[in-house]
């Protein structure tokens, strides 16, 4: 097949080269993009009277059959083109004749696969956002359900404080839920207009690019042509976007690994989500867990890769920028793999409600409110902060819990413990009393779980 290129050479391209330089087949996937391009471009083109109505009736028609033909498999995509535009321009006009050479008139390659690029990454955004609140409204069920299941809280992996289940899955909630504004964001930042920027500077055509946008869904038409074939902060920023819901989703698998091992049985992973060992007939192992906690280090790559490879191009379009696509792709299909994944697995562990309340007791997360208890009672905080680890010096001795202990032995200690120190350091009573916005008492979060199911609705 001749290039489209091919008037202003000589010689042929060396093979080598021409598979080096292709790209079929990894913009292949861009196909129905590339198609639903063309079919905006050539009705602007009837309206400004550059082609007949009869022309764009054939050329619709044409591109119609291609991306018919395409996905039912009568078209095959192979190496002998280089590039997916290369290959619906050829099939056109085998198909038409040459009133498909006129589709490219006034546009370029450069706007072309730039129009392509964003059109497939507004596409992405859409499905990255859509799982994203599919997984939010798992969480948010999930906490409805866990508002006074107890667990301790944890900082440097260490028991800290009580507080609840759906305490500690909305603090993912708000992460996920950042995610989904970021998302937003960038679809309202990325959705202009590149086509009929031409390779670099504009065309003589009297294109009417508002309304090539208009039919595309854009808001408008981009406003430098250099920028416009150049740009691809809106991929950037999708893959910083992805690469932080990967590290949200790795921060939720470790945890999910931890609470799934023998020394924590804070839960139980399905079945369907676990695989054993090949010699060890005992195990039961969290490899989806483990395989997006892996999987997160493929994402930041794929962000990496592209900064590196934008940071030294000068103005406007390099080869370089064919590096955009493979990495990318992949990084698309992960997020979005493992995003699925992620809440489906998430829905089907089993908690061990009364290994988690266990968990709490004996890892003294009630001693910061005793200490508060004895600050009630008049005593300096910085008193009641060594008489309490004290106390706890003696649980550990004795192999006992704070709550465990007679009054008596908690008057040995201090004699300003009396029998109301019991309704302060529960685990109930040390969760319940934390009341102010986003705590985890049960009032507190009732509150935030309304406000976030009416989020929800707001975003949907």
């Amino acid at each position: 097949m001749a290039a489209l290129w091919g008037g202003r050479f000589k010689k042929d391209t060396d093979e080598a080269v021409n598979d080096f330089n292709a790209s079929i087949m990894f913009d292949k996937r861009l196909y129905k993009q590339d198609i639903t391009g063309s079919m905006a471009h050539a009705r602007m083109l009837a309206k400004q009277g550059v082609i007949s109505e009869a022309e764009k009736d054939s050329l619709l028609l044409g591109l119609t059959e291609i991306l018919n033909e395409i996905e039912d498999g009568s078209i095959e995509i192979t190496k002998e083109y280089e590039d997916i535009h290369s290959l619906v321009e050829a099939k056109l006009i085998e198909k038409i004749g040459d009133v498909g050479k006129k589709l490219h008139t006034g546009r370029s390659r450069n706007d072309q696969v730039a129009l392509d690029m964003r059109l497939y990454t507004r596409d992405a955004v859409i499905d990255t956002r859509d799982l994203i609140i599919s997984l939010m409204e798992t969480l948010l069920s999930m906490e409805e359900e866990h508002i006074e299941t107890y667990m301790p809280g944890f900082t440097h992996l260490q028991k800290a404080q009580p507080l609840t289940l759906a305490h500690h899955l909305g603090a993912y909630f708000e992460m996920f839920k950042r995610d989904e504004s970021r998302l937003w964001d960038i679809y309202d930042r990325m959705n202009y207009c590149p086509l009929g920027a031409g390779a670099l500077a504009g065309t003589t055509y009297p294109l009417d690019r508002e309304y090539t946008a208009e039919l595309l869904g854009f808001k408008g038409a981009t406003l430098n042509s250099m920028d416009s074939v150049s740009d691809r902060d809106y991929l950037l920023e999708y893959l910083m976007a992805a690469s932080i819901i990967m590290m949200h989703l790795s921060r939720f698998c470790e945890e999910i690994i931890i609470w799934n091992s023998d020394e924590y049985k804070f839960i139980e992973i399905d079945d369907a989500f676990s695989t054993g060992s090949s010699i060890m007939p005992q195990k039961k192992n969290p490899d989806i867990a483990e395989l997006i906690r892996g999987k997160c280090g493929r994402v930041y790559g794929a962000l990496n890769s592209l900064l590196v490879t934008m940071k030294g191009i000068p103005l406007a379009y390099n080869k370089d920028m064919q590096e955009d696509k493979e990495l990318s792709f992949d990084a698309m299909d992960t997020v979005k793999s493992c995003l699925h994944l992620f809440n489906e697995m998430l829905g089907s562990i089993t908690f061990n409600k009364e290994r988690m309340e266990k968990s709490a007791k004996e890892g003294f997360t009630n001693a910061t409110d005793a200490a508060d208890y004895l600050v009630s009672k008049g005593v300096p905080f910085r008193d009641a902060h060594e008489i309490i680890g004290e106390l706890v010096l003696f649980c550990i001795a004795e192999g006992k819990c704070i709550e465990d202990l007679d009054i008596i032995e908690l008057k040995a200690i201090s004699p300003k413990f009396e029998e109301d120190v019991y309704d302060v350091i529960s685990l109930k009573a040390c969760v319940e009393r934390r009341l102010t916005k986003g705590a985890p008492g049960s009032e507190a979060m009732k509150k935030v779980i309304n406000i976030n199911k009416d989020y929800l609705k707001s975003i949907k």
